[in-house]
C-alpha cells in the first residue's frame, strides 16, 4: 500500500465532503470543488477524516492511484479552506506587468504588449510593476497559469532577464570575452 495513500485526511470545521459514487465534493469558505476517482479505489468518511482504501490484492496501478488520489483530496481541501499562491518576479530593463480589468498585460521586450486574461477561478494581482502573484482554490490551475505565464519570456542564463518564480534560482553563464 502506498504510504502517502494510507495517511487520513483531517477535515477542518467549516468544510463540508460529499461522497456519490465517484465523486468527491469539496465546499469551504473559499469555494467548491469536485473530482472524480476511479472504481477501483473506496473513498468514505468518517469522524471528521476522510480514508481513501484499496484491496487487499492491489495491482501497481491501484498501488500508484491509491497515493495520487490521496494526494488530490488534501490540495481540495487545503484550497478550499486557504487557496494556493504562486508568485512570480519579472527581471530585465523595460520588463514589467500591469493589470487591466481582468487581464494581465506584460511588456516583455516584444514589439507588443502580451495580454493574458485571467481563467475562470484563478485571479492574477500586480503589487508592483515587477511582481505578479496569482492565486485560486485549485493548486493544479494556479500552477498551470502560473507556468503560461512564465512561458512568455523564460529566464535567460547570461543576463538573468525573464519571468521566474519566487525563490528560483537561475544558473549564469558566462559571456564571450574580447581579446
Amino acid at each position: 500500500m502506498s504510504r502517502i495513500g494510507k495517511q487520513p485526511i483531517d477535515i477542518p470545521s467549516g468544510v463540508t465532503v460529499a461522497i456519490e459514487g465517484n465523486t468527491i465534493k469539496v465546499e469551504g469558505p473559499k469555494g467548491k470543488l469536485t473530482q472524480d476517482f476511479p472504481k477501483t479505489i473506496e473513498v468514505t468518511e468518517e469522524d471528521n477524516q476522510i480514508l481513501i482504501k484499496i484491496p487487499e490484492d492491489y495491482t501497481k496501478q491501484q498501488n500508484i492511484d491509491h497515493g495520487l488520489f490521496r494526494s488530490l483530496i488534501a490540495n481540495m481541501v487545503v484550497g478550499v479552506t486557504e487557496g494556493f499562491t504562486k508568485t512570480l518576479q519579472i527581471e530585465g530593463t523595460g520588463y514589467r506587468a500591469q493589470k487591466q480589468a481582468k487581464n494581465l498585460v506584460m511588456n516583455l521586450g516584444f514589439s507588443h504588449q502580451v495580454t493574458m486574461p485571467d481563467p475562470e477561478g484563478i485571479e492574477t494581482e500586480v503589487p508592483n510593476d515587477r511582481t505578479i502573484i496569482v492565486k485560486g482554490i485549485d493548486k493544479q490551475l494556479v500552477g498551470s497559469h502560473a507556468a503560461n505565464i512564465r512561458k512568455w519570456r523564460k529566464p535567460e542564463p547570461y543576463k538573468g532577464k525573464g519571468i521566474r518564480y519566487e525563490g528560483e534560482y537561475v544558473r549564469r553563464k558566462v559571456g564571450k570575452t574580447g581579446k
